[in-house]
């Protein structure tokens, strides 16, 4: 398939991109996710600076992602553990 050519606005700036057509939905959800999110964040905190917003908005959404990853360490090892466990168990199941 060829790629798409597409603009996604962000901070009143268009960016023209080519694009898969199977990411071509994901991306523009995307584009207008993070302007909510410059909505929302000159709102909240009174910037009118892009740069600054935008700067913010990265910063924001990297801890969430830091955040989120930590905890997924976490349950992929307790899920981990417990199959150790189970495997366990079932090797000392004697099927009849």
């Amino acid at each position: 398939m060829s790629d798409l050519s597409i603009k996604i606005r962000i901070a009143d700036r268009d960016y023209p991109m080519k694009v898969s057509p199977q990411d071509e939905e994901r991306l523009r959800l995307a584009g207008r996710l993070l302007g909510e999110r410059l909505k929302e964040f000159r709102e909240q905190y009174g910037i009118q600076d892009k740069q600054d917003l935008l700067a913010m908005i990265a910063l924001s959404t990297m801890a969430d992602r830091l955040k989120v990853s930590t905890e997924k360490d976490g349950t992929d090892a307790a899920l981990t553990e417990r199959l150790a466990r189970l495997d366990e168990l079932l090797s000392g199941t004697v099927l009849v």
